[in-house]
């Protein structure tokens, strides 16, 4: 049994009778109190009473603090969040489920996140899911049927390095888990379409703040992604950009009166100069000397991840390949992948991406022989990234 109104078996019926006793001091602060709401929270936790109505309890607190009641028509995101965060509402499924496109090539996440707190974002994350809440109830009284999920499509087209930029990603994990926590038992499916070859890298990081339900509903389309949506999506309900025959009034096919396709931006919105990192590691290297980390890369498509700050003054840093393994090279014996350069770490941390493209030991080098005078404290951090093999077999 599916666990929904109409299909349950007589141990989920009594499991719903006897949450709805449980959570009876809470209905009146839940936007819905119908059977179908209830069981999200059931089929959540697996029909656990316990947990459910731990979960439950959670999200009223969470509603309080976002006053998620007035958060549509009482509360407006800033204006460079509205203008520039990417994605948008647009068409319904050929079940009647609304549609969400994500955007996130032209997403400048660094901008936003200088412009705006991750606090706004996340914010403004749950009112997008309120709205769509409220879609689901307006398809539902429309059709005659119940609609209780949504549609995604993810488009990647120009998913870069910038996207992977750690404070960005730690934002965008938190808006996951913001979603898995409060909006249980909303996705249908999510359609990646145009996914290019950095994803599986940046599925992976994204991954743990998935569940498993929520993993096993993403389709990471390949090259006839038009034909697979085209098969769950009516084409006067899909952009004519995406393959169908949707466009604005004014004949824009991407309709951008619904989808907001994002853009860099402008510096006049940024309200601090740097986003605070933690660093997990510090070295303190003596003048007219360098430290070198050595990082083993096995297959092609890693990509190596860093950020640095150093105090009082400039450092050097460059990325290096080494050519014989096993023993210490000195730069000028090795493959300079990113030319060593001296930045003002002390003024602006500093942050950046490497696609190693080869497998072989990659070395990072912080260098401060050209200092005479003075020795350099360095904070940094240095990662990893793997890609996603489930996700790298699905691309096409």
């Amino acid at each position: 049994m599916s666990g929904r109104v109409g299909d349950l078996n007589p141990k989920q019926a009594e499991a719903l009778a006897k949450f709805r006793d449980n959570v009876q001091d809470l209905l009146a602060s839940l936007p819905y109190q119908e059977d179908f709401y209830l069981l999200k929270w059931l089929r959540a936790r697996s029909f656990n009473l316990q947990k459910s109505e731990a979960m439950l309890r959670k999200h009223v607190e969470f509603r309080k603090h976002m006053d998620s009641d007035n958060i549509i028509k009482g509360w407006q995101p800033l204006e460079v969040v509205r203008l520039y965060l990417s994605g948008g509402l647009c068409g319904y499924d050929r079940e009647g489920c609304p549609i969400w496109y994500d955007v996130v090539g032209p997403l400048d996440a660094k901008g936003l996140l200088l412009s705006a707190s991750k606090q706004e974002l996340v914010k403004t994350k749950a009112r997008d899911c309120e709205v769509l809440q409220q879609e689901c109830k307006k398809q539902t009284e429309k059709l005659g049927r119940s609609v209780e999920e949504i549609i995604m499509i993810y488009d990647c087209e120009g998913l870069g390095l910038k996207h992977l930029w750690k404070p960005a990603v730690e934002t965008y994990g938190e808006i996951l888990t913001m979603f898995e926590d409060n909006y249980p038992e909303s996705l249908r499916r999510l359609f990646v379409i145009k996914a290019p070859k950095l994803f599986p890298v940046a599925y992976n990081l994204i991954k743990p703040f998935l569940c498993e339900d929520t993993r096993r509903k993403i389709m990471v389309l390949g090259d006839n992604w038009k034909d697979v949506l085209l098969k769950h999506i009516s084409p006067d309900q899909l952009p004519a950009y995406y393959g169908g025959t949707l466009t604005d009034p004014d004949g824009d096919p991407k309709c951008k009166s619904k989808i907001n396709y994002g853009g860099d931006i402008p510096k006049s919105y940024y309200v601090r100069d740097q986003v605070k990192q933690q660093y997990e590691q510090s070295v303190t290297i003596n003048r007219g000397s360098s430290h070198q980390m050595e990082y083993e890369i096995l297959f092609p498509g890693c990509v190596l991840r860093w950020q640095f700050m150093s105090e009082g003054s400039d450092i050097g840093f460059g990325v290096f390949l080494k050519t014989k393994a096993g023993e210490r090279q000195k730069a000028g014996e090795m493959i300079e992948v990113i030319t060593s350069d001296r930045y003002n770490a002390h003024l602006v941390p500093e942050d950046g991406t490497l696609t190693c493209s080869d497998p072989g030991t990659y070395v990072l080098r912080f260098d401060n022989t050209y200092s005479f005078l003075y020795s350099k404290k360095v904070n940094f951090s240095v990662e990893v990234l793997l890609p996603d093999q489930t996700a790298e077999a699905q691309v096409q």
